[in-house]
């Protein structure tokens, strides 16, 4: 669609230093032509960077961030999920977090460059929320819990590596399944004093999964950090797990505290 004395012009200022954007501005030829003309010109020099091969931990024993592993653990189970499109070389990992809580977006940023330090990070815009995102081909590796279906309607449990990062890092495990399914709340009740009924609030700590088994990973691993919880049935069924001892709070509060 172009003749050579355009493609030309086009490299050399490409050459020179100039944007792709404002060579495509400047000689009225789209973006990704100009991307094209660009990549095939350091093709042909030998200056395209290769194969993007990081390594893995499991794979090739990379070194593994456990701590971060383990609260990018949580979030997964939680609210994150791993899918390939059939047009997409290597599949994805999104974690989705509300714009409420910025805070929470940057901590789960954060741990997805510690735990895949070579690969990038993006976030993708949505109603109420970001999509923290990231692209490997050993998610499958990092996180053998995926499967077809919903969490809830299949087995979830943690490989012996798994549970070794989470015993050693209980509470990022914690803190990230509270991230992505949990809150810090105020909770209230009365009581007659004196025969004067008085309102009385105190904090407490709720989260809530459909799997049965991520909600045993959860309350297994608050017995083992020493904090007391209880189970509250929705429609007859058990979903909500509460912390409301004052200790049990105080403990959390420590090392969780509330979304931010």
């Amino acid at each position: 669609m172009y003749d050579i004395e355009t493609r030309q012009r086009a490299l050399t200022l490409l050459r020179n230093g100039s944007k792709n954007a404002d060579v495509a501005r400047a000689l009225n030829i789209p973006l990704g032509t100009v991307s094209y003309w660009l990549h095939m010109d350091r093709a042909k020099r030998g200056e395209c960077p290769g194969a993007h091969s990081p390594k893995c931990p499991r794979c090739d024993g990379r070194e593994l961030d456990e701590a971060a592993y383990s609260y990018l653990l949580g979030l997964y189970l939680g609210d994150g999920h791993i899918i390939q499109y059939s047009g997409h070389r290597v599949p994805s990992l999104m974690i989705t977090c509300a714009d409420d809580w910025p805070g929470l977006m940057d901590d789960c940023e954060k741990a997805m460059r510690a735990v895949l330090p070579d690969n990038s990070v993006c976030r993708v815009r949505s109603k109420g929320c970001h999509n923290v995102k990231i692209y490997s081909k050993h998610l499958w590796c990092l996180f053998p819990q995926h499967g077809p279906g919903k969490k809830h309607e299949r087995l979830i449990e943690l490989e012996p590596w798994q549970q070794e990062i989470v015993d050693a890092h209980p509470w990022e495990f914690i803190r990230g399944l509270i991230h992505s399914d949990g809150c810090r709340i105020t909770n209230w009740t009365t009581r007659l004093v004196g025969g004067v009924r008085k309102r009385y609030e105190y904090p407490r700590y709720m989260f809530a999964n459909k799997s049965d088994d991520i909600r045993k990973l959860y309350c297994d691993t608050l017995t083992a950090v020493g904090v007391e919880w209880s189970v509250l049935a929705r429609d007859g069924a058990p979903f909500n797990i509460s912390v409301a001892r004052k200790a049990s709070v105080a403990l959390m509060d420590t090392h969780i505290g509330p979304k931010y």
